[in-house]
């Protein structure tokens, strides 16, 4: 990355440097504004999209009732919406329309969610007849291509980790850590050691679900919380370990993008009272071909592929949490597993430790093939330029939005990987406006801005997350549109705190996401409880 332009100096904030000027944001943006309504909403009785033929005269007449048990019939046919083709297609168009994403726009405000550019090609390779038409209930036998993809996918995996074998059967992150949750307490169970082991260690700027999903898993959860440096210190680590220490649930870096130097410690250390590591490295993007899971000690490691290795992010699905383990945590991966016997590939799911399926089938076979394909092009070297890449644009990045009035840098004095949890705190306090409002008025100018996980351990905050996949001028055009921000905040508050102008981005009611009696995650559940609290009688059935 070339650096030229002007000096700038700030005793408080490091020496000079030399970086570009900021350049003026140049794009006239306005993001199409549909009053869309829920596909339900939109329902006309008696339309249709497809008419299906009737079936072959030859055919033999079936009673398909009576091939299902009486318990298990619908009284009533769903309640699904009816739309002609055009009525579908208007439909997804504008809600795509109102849509930003990472072939739209420079989106490194995504933070922790880590969007990255996906080359199309591999697009066209998860998209072609051999792969899409494929039905997971296929006879091995007729599928040994993408077997053989995903079973090298693996030992490409086994070798950026360390670990012995992996499974890609979750669908996500959480999913992932659900299993090596589930996986260690199958493995202290068969010691004799659950429930009396039954407390996993984390850390407070861990990703949230290291702590959920062990807790839905069983386990009790002790959190650390971090010292001078952002890091929790190995001291605090030892006050909490003892008999009932089940292991320990880690990202390092944290979503600060802080690293913490003494990982191998902390793994030392719960080894010594009996317990396991698992390293959650959904994010690996400042790490890969320069650390690895196994020399820091741990026992299990997952990727997110749809973060580091370059595949669609899903949210819960399509994705894949690969999770990668030791030889002694083999035998609990979900079932099956892809081998290879020298000749075919198989689907193993003859194993009795198993702690069975994390979800259907076998994972999504379209991401598996996009993460092997980014992996085969860039090669060990380029894996590790992806790392270095990432990490120098991060830290571009963070000398530019530094110097912004208003922000602030937590731990100023520590550097970072891949990303960094900023804070508006300055700003807020000077001017009235916070982190939701200046959100709020960078999707005027149509890019991503987001704040963190709550509750909001840093105040007024932002993550920004560049990857390696931006130039020197879209990350100078990002910084420069959130400094525009910040000088509008001082100069006219009132324009950011009611923005969005160009946008569809909206102000969010919190009375219904914090209040678990009006959730509906259905339509027909969204009705009854509109209903309800309207006194009226449900409809929608």
């Amino acid at each position: 990355m070339t650096r030229t332009g002007a000096t700038e100096q700030d005793e408080d904030r490091g020496p000079a440097m030399t970086i570009p000027q900021a350049p003026e944001t140049r794009r006239r943006f306005h993001e199409a504004r549909w009053d869309e309504p829920v596909i339900f909403e939109l329902s006309v009785p008696g339309a249709r999209g497809v008419l299906p033929p009737r079936p072959d005269r030859e055919l033999p007449e079936a009673d398909s009732e009576a091939l299902v048990p009486a318990a298990m019939r619908r009284r009533r046919p769903p309640a699904l919406p009816e739309l002609s083709q055009q009525a579908v297609l208007r439909h997804y168009l504008r809600l795509s329309q109102e849509t930003l994403g990472a072939d739209l726009n420079v989106d490194v405000g995504q933070g922790t969610c880590t969007m990255k550019y996906s080359p199309k090609i591999n697009d066209q390779l998860a998209r072609s007849p051999q792969l899409a038409e494929l039905h997971p209930l296929q006879d091995e036998r007729t599928v040994q291509g993408i077997l053989e993809a995903i079973y090298r996918l693996d030992l490409l995996l086994r070798e950026i980790s360390g670990m012995d074998a992996f499974t890609l059967q979750p669908a996500s992150g959480s999913q992932a850590i659900f299993a090596a949750a589930a996986m260690l307490r199958a493995h202290l169970r068969a010691r004799g050691e659950f429930p009396a082991r039954d407390e996993i260690v984390t850390t407070i700027f861990s990703h949230p679900s290291d702590a959920a999903a062990a807790h839905v898993a069983g386990f009790r959860i002790v959190t650390l919380q971090p010292g001078p440096h952002g890091h929790p210190d190995l001291a605090s680590l030892r006050a909490v370990l003892g008999k009932r220490t089940a292991g320990l649930f880690i990202t390092n870096p944290e979503d600060t993008g802080i690293f913490n130097p003494d990982i191998a410690a902390f793994t030392r250390a719960v080894h010594d009272v009996g317990g396991l590591c698992v390293y959650d490295q959904a994010n690996a993007n400042g790490l890969l071909g320069i650390t690895r899971a196994r020399e820091a000690g741990f026992d299990a490691c997952f990727f997110n592929l749809h973060k580091t290795f370059s595949t669609p992010h899903g949210s819960g699905g399509p994705a894949c949490g690969a999770l990668g383990v030791r030889s002694h945590l083999e035998p609990y991966l979900p079932a099956p597993i892809v081998t290879f016997d020298g000749r075919r590939y198989h689907l193993d799911a003859e194993r009795p430790a198993s702690v069975g399926k994390v979800r259907t089938w076998y994972g999504v076979p379209e991401v598996h093939l996009r993460a092997y394909a980014w992996i085969m092009s860039l090669g060990a070297a380029g894996l590790r330029t992806v790392a270095e890449s990432a990490v120098l644009c991060n830290n571009y990045l963070l000398e530019r939005v530094r110097r912004i009035r208003g922000v602030e840098v937590p731990w100023p004095n520590r550097r970072r990987l891949e990303q960094v949890r900023y804070s508006f705190e300055p700003l807020r306090r000077e001017t009235g406006v916070g982190s939701e409002d200046v959100g709020r008025r960078m999707a005027d100018f149509g890019v991503h801005y987001w704040t963190s996980h709550h509750p909001w351990l840093i105040p007024e905050p932002f993550t920004l997350e560049p990857t390696e996949s931006y130039s020197q001028h879209e990350l100078d055009e990002y910084a420069a549109i959130l400094a525009r921000v910040a000088r509008e905040a001082y100069e006219d508050p009132e324009l950011v705190r009611s923005a969005p102008h160009a946008s569809v981005v909206h102000r969010h009611d919190h009375g219904p996401l914090d209040d678990p009696a009006r959730w509906a995650m259905t339509w027909r559940a969204y009705l009854r409880k509109r209903g309800a609290a309207a006194g009226t009688e449900a409809t929608g059935e």
